[in-house]
């Protein structure tokens, strides 16, 4: 298995202070903002992809890896939440901000001349 390239994306949860709806949103800005065509040139098809996407959060135990699978229209995903990311805690003391940071690395099983 050859990592092919690696994205790197920011969301944030203003309000419902819900941790998976930061990382969903993290991993749109990943994925959103670029155009993730590499099989192409290796005669396979997206759903050869393997998809391994990273989660930081504060509270990685809040997180719905599950759901955020769903996010990815092809290839097969691992989605794993780990500490980090950044809560931010509102001046009048009402709760805070959340702050989530993706990392989706994808992989293809392709053997490399050397």
């Amino acid at each position: 298995m050859k990592r092919i390239l690696t994205e790197f994306g920011m969301g944030s949860s203003l309000r419902q202070r819900d941790y998976t709806r930061a990382a969903e949103r993290a991993l749109r800005d990943a994925l959103w903002h670029n155009s993730i065509n590499v099989v192409t040139p290796f005669g396979l098809e997206r759903e050869a992809m393997i998809i391994k996407a990273q989660i930081a959060v504060q509270y990685p135990d809040a997180v719905d890896t599950d759901e955020l699978a769903k996010v990815f229209p092809y290839g097969t995903v691992t989605v794993s939440a780990t500490k980090g990311g950044l809560d931010v805690p509102k001046p009048d003391g009402s709760g805070v901000t959340i702050i989530a940071n993706a990392a989706i690395s994808v992989f293809l099983n392709i053997k490399v001349a050397s």
